[in-house]
């Protein structure tokens, strides 16, 4: 008999191959644009890991890349 695991949630923060992969974008452009602050959602550096918050970059996917332009 099985028993039922309980299924871990969900991380809270993605690689920035991960949101390069959700945004469609190669994984050399996404550390670039996070490099130079240009990714559209909000960049945490952990020493020398790079990663972005799930919630910021599920919030963008669900409104649009293009809402967050903000340098008109």
């Amino acid at each position: 008999m099985q028993t039922a695991r309980a299924e871990r949630p969900a991380p809270a923060t993605l690689t920035v191959v991960e949101v390069a992969d959700r945004l469609g974008i190669s994984r050399s452009t996404a550390y670039e644009l996070a490099a130079a602050d240009r990714l559209p959602v909000p960049v945490i550096r952990l020493g020398r890991r790079v990663v972005v918050a799930r919630a910021a970059l599920d919030r963008l996917l669900a409104v649009g890349v293009g809402a967050r332009d903000d340098r008109a």
